[in-house]
């Protein structure tokens, strides 16, 4: 039983640890990955379910206030090779193992 109490502060521990956003890669200006780093915690807590629709989120939102052509993943366990305009990358992890990677290409 005293395995089973210390198990879950370890995993609350862990998830409270891991519950910021962490910068993997960017090369976005500073007010612009501010932005976009926020945007994406706001979207994969209200979308914690559902990782289409907190990238939906992000990606109409960026398209609004910095111009179009804006792309989104946000998943686990996904590899990505790509090409896209400087200084318009931010690729960051939030809740451990999620991650978001935000990128502009015309």
């Amino acid at each position: 039983m005293a395995d089973t109490g210390e198990g879950k502060k370890e995993e609350a521990d862990y998830k409270r640890l891991h519950s910021f956003p962490l910068i993997r890669q960017s090369d976005m200006p500073e007010e612009m990955r501010v932005e976009a780093m926020e945007l994406c915690v706001t979207a994969c807590e209200k979308y914690a379910t559902n990782n289409e629709s907190a990238a939906k989120m992000v990606k109409e939102m960026m398209d609004k206030r910095f111009g179009s052509s804006w792309h989104v993943v946000i998943g686990e366990g996904f590899g990505f090779e790509i090409t896209y305009e400087a200084n318009n990358l931010l690729y960051m992890f939030f809740g451990g193992s999620l991650a978001a990677c935000v990128w502009k290409c015309s």
